[in-house]
């Protein structure tokens, strides 16, 4: 048997095991399996990512999940990859090329420019793998995949030509969110609102057939009225609607543009006067179909001013085009005044720049499965934790608007359709995977990053997988993704498998910093994680992390919890090297205690025994209801409180074979419940201390089914427990008398105990041990000065002779000054309760609470008024 060092190095002990379960194949997943199949697909970070402390949450969340399934005896597949994300690895690639190189994509053309990217992928797209594996993540690496394989990517374009076929997906102009930075349409759940301080312009626009008369209208956007075809006011407004049909002059490129009357305009808003934009705005899109509007786009793709917007704007970014509207409308006497504002303002999630609403010719998706996909949730078929998200995943399905899924990109996968005689009147288009011939064109666009991750689940599995892993059994993502990923995987899995794709969805909560904000590079709020596993470990880190993400809530990070989890691998580790400088090989016949085990226990060991029982019952509870931080915190409470702080305090100095045994009972059942959450230190532990067979593991090992005391009689134990618990409460009662008077650290204190029964011998030694007490004598009849101080414990009367322990007239002086003190807040009290003005207007809860107040300052008083006597 291999010697526990005295110091825990993680470093060492992770790589050491990482690379041992990699080795034997433990993570790789068996289709062929009897064993019943637990299943989950890894959310795929970006093929550009870097580990981040989400990630950290999120994949250990899962790891103890896949842990913990194979432990239950299940065949486990936890299936890897990442994602190709397409907009944010071609804008890295593109950075690149411009800084290192000074040319475009456009200089390279396209198949150059994929050519690079396979190149940046290859070189750098395994780096969050890697550290996922640093983490310990049990996944079946042998199934990494990636959503551009060509099998995948094959997969991908027989569902886009399945679905254009069925009539779902199609081809249209329509208005879109523009990213003007990466040129390219977003999803609506692709655009993020941000509050913005704002202005808030008021113009007015003169009526064409009465000079001198004018609307005022309020915008934020005065850089878009060139491409204004009309106001709109409500036709319910009585302050308007006598104006709809008559003409207002758009100021510049100065044009008479008429007044419509449409239910949109809100009365409140502003002046209850709207300008409309159809180019460039999605509502006033909409009243331009329904009033035959002229559409005037004003800007270019870059979101600078078009020649449309005349001579003065042309070439112009659209914010500095906004400056110059302002200061023309001021030139022409039409800015009627300028205000500060709040508004929410789209920004696209991946560039982080306003979006623009544009016109543009692009291909949609009309979702399908949608009432399928409702059901499943509302029905409970899918199970979402916390429960709440099923609330806005339902309301955003009855909301749904088509998907665009073109993106105006290079790297992705590419849509196939197909164009004979493009942007010509007599233009044919053809959807089918390859190229029909001579003389045909492929599309340029290539599809949303999301059209090939909600196939993810079913996708990344050949037909043996398949058969044997989906549906899959657990969903851990974050809740920003809802949209974006779990609702459509729902609706591709009813889609293309007849079945969902996964029973549980687990929603992780967002990390913040202990202010309570976003971690951020811009804050520099957000550590790295591996500076954190080099400091801390990987176990310290995931189990610290843990600690502090309850269920449903967001994370505080604070970095001594992940300290802590650090110290708490530190304390198991002694916990085992204190069992292994005992001696003895472990005990192979206690895994469970019969009758003649059973004579053997003393009352200590027989509590710690069915605790370690009760923290199983707790453990499946906590694990069946998604509390990952309950499962945490019911771990360090058995450990490092019962057995650590109790129970090896009751043994010190016993090296009997059954004090043996029963280490190792706890030991090997603890080791093998925390395993999910600390693998490495735990598996090197159930190694060194001998518990698992040659070549075994622990991680293949399979949790009992019955606890160790099943077969005991649960009478006996019962009255077992009582008396440790009896000791225990006596013990603590011992440290309250000696903390009382200013002694808790002190070990040269003697206490006398009067026992209530016979027998209390052995019981005394152990309470010594307990109360870090020189001795505690058992006396049936103690002779004692009056007033010696006492306290009634479970097992008797318990003394504490005060004789050269304390000075006397320094503890009654103390004593003295903080009785003084209370009777102040005693009084204060009581004033405060006898006045009219608080007793009678008061809230009732406030008196009470008042007066409960009171009687707890009263009861001090008399505690401490009593030990004055005591001193004689």
């Amino acid at each position: 048997m291999t010697e526990i060092p005295k110091a825990y190095l993680p470093g060492d002990v992770e790589r050491k095991w990482f690379q041992r379960w990699t080795e034997h194949g433990c993570f790789k997943a068996d289709a062929a399996s009897s064993k019943p199949a637990f299943s989950i697909v890894i959310p795929p970070p970006n093929v550009t990512g870097v580990l981040h402390l989400g990630h950290v949450l999120n994949n250990t969340l899962q790891d103890i999940l896949a842990r913990r399934a194979r432990m239950q005896g299940k065949e486990v597949l936890w299936l890897p990859g990442t994602d190709h994300a397409g907009i944010a690895t071609q804008s890295v690639v593109e950075r690149k090329l411009r800084q290192e190189e000074k040319v475009s994509r456009r200089d390279l053309g396209r198949e150059k420019f994929l050519e690079r990217v396979w190149e940046w992928k290859e070189k750098h797209g395994g780096i969050i793998i890697e550290q996922l594996k640093r983490l310990g993540c049990s996944c079946d690496w042998s199934r990494e995949r990636f959503t551009m394989d060509a099998d995948y990517a094959r997969r991908v374009q027989e569902v886009f030509v399945d679905l254009h076929q069925k009539g779902l997906i199609y081809r249209g102009r329509r208005m879109v969110n523009w990213c003007p930075k990466t040129l390219t349409a977003l999803s609506d759940e692709e655009v993020i609102p941000k509050k913005q301080r704002s202005k808030l312009y008021t113009m007015r626009y003169e009526l064409v057939d009465t000079p001198g008369q004018f609307l005022e209208i309020a915008t934020t956007r005065p850089e878009t009225l060139m491409g204004d075809t009309a106001v709109a006011v409500n036709p319910n407004d009585e302050r308007y609607k006598h104006l709809i049909g008559k003409s207002v002059w758009r100021p510049f490129p100065k044009a008479a543009i008429p007044v419509v009357g449409d239910d949109h305009v809100d009365f409140e808003f502003g002046t209850g006067v709207l300008k409309v934009t159809p180019a460039h705005d999605k509502a006033d899109y909409e009243i331009g179909l329904r009033h035959s509007l002229e559409v005037i786009d004003v800007l270019n793709a870059d979101a600078t001013m078009n020649d449309l917007a005349g001579p003065e704007f042309a070439g112009l970014d659209r914010f500095e085009a906004r400056k110059k509207a302002v200061e023309k409308l001021t030139e022409l006497g039409q800015l009627v005044k300028e205000e500060d504002y709040e508004n929410n303002v789209g920004f696209s999630e991946r560039a982080d720049v306003p979006v623009e609403p544009r016109l543009s010719l692009q291909w949609f998706l009309k979702y399908p499965q949608v009432a399928r996909a409702s059901d499943a949730v509302a029905s409970g078929q899918i199970k979402f934790r916390p429960e709440r998200w099923s609330k806005t995943y339902l309301n955003w399905l009855e909301n749904i608007q088509d998907w665009c899924v073109s993106r105006q990109l290079w790297w992705g996968h590419r849509i196939p359709a197909w164009y004979k005689n493009r942007g010509a009147e007599n233009e044919e288009i053809l959807v089918q995977m390859d190229s029909p011939g001579d003389g045909w064109q492929q599309e340029d666009d290539v599809l949303d990053t999301w059209f090939s991750s909600w196939l993810w689940p079913f996708a990344t599995m050949d037909a043996p997988t398949l058969a044997k892993f989906y549906p899959t059994s657990d969903l851990v993502t974050g809740p920003d993704i809802i949209f974006f990923w779990v609702a459509r995987m729902i609706m591709a899995g009813l889609e293309y498998e007849d079945r969902i794709p996964f029973a549980n969805v687990f929603f992780t909560s967002i990390i913040r910093d202990k202010q309570g904000r976003k971690m951020s590079k811009s804050l520099g709020n957000s550590p790295d994680p591996l500076d954190l596993i080099d400091k801390y470990g990987a176990d310290g880190l995931r189990f610290g992390l843990l600690r502090i993400a309850p269920t449903g809530t967001d994370v505080k990070f604070d970095e001594t919890m992940i300290e802590e989890g650090r110290n708490f691998a530190n304390k198991l580790w002694n916990a085992c090297r204190f069992r292994q400088m005992q001696g003895g090989a472990p005990s192979g016949d206690w895994s469970l205690i019969g009758d003649a085990q059973f004579a053997q226990l003393t009352p200590f060991a027989v509590d710690i025994l069915a605790r370690l029982d009760q923290l199983a019952v707790d453990l499946d509870s906590a694990y069946a209801d998604y509390e990952f931080n309950k499962v945490t915190q019911v771990l360090y409470e058995f450990f490092w409180s019962n057995y650590c702080d109790l129970y090896l305090e009751t043994i010190k100095g016993d090296t009997s074979p059954a004090t043996l045994a029963v280490q190792d009972i706890v030991l090997r059942g603890f080791l093998m419940h925390l395993h999910p959450l600390m693998p490495h230190a735990t598996e090197e532990l159930w190694e060194t201390l001998g518990f698992g067979g040659a070549g075994s593991f622990l991680m293949s090992t399979v949790l009992p089914a019955r606890g160790v005391l099943a077969a005991c009689e649960p009478a006996r134990v019962a009255a077992a427990r009582q008396q440790a618990a009896e000791v225990y409460e006596a013990a603590a009662r011992a440290r309250n008398l000696k903390a009382e008077y200013n002694l808790a650290s002190s070990r040269s204190v003697k206490f006398i105990l009067k026992p209530l029964r016979p027998g209390a011998e052995p019981l005394a030694a152990v309470l010594r041990i307990l109360a870090q007490a020189a001795e505690v004598a058992v006396n049936d009849a103690p002779a004692l000065p009056g007033g010696t101080p006492v306290s009634v414990t479970p097992l008797g009367d318990l003394f504490m002779p005060l004789e050269g322990l304390i000075d006397v007239a320094a503890e009654k002086a103390r004593l003295g000054k903080e009785i003084a003190r209370i009777v102040a807040e005693v009084e204060k009290a009581e004033a405060k309760l006898a006045s009219p003005a608080f007793a009678g207007k008061a809230p009732p809860d406030v008196v009470e609470k008042a007066r409960q107040t009171l009687a707890d300052w009263k009861e001090k008083q008399a505690k401490l008024e009593a030990m004055v006597a005591a001193l004689g």
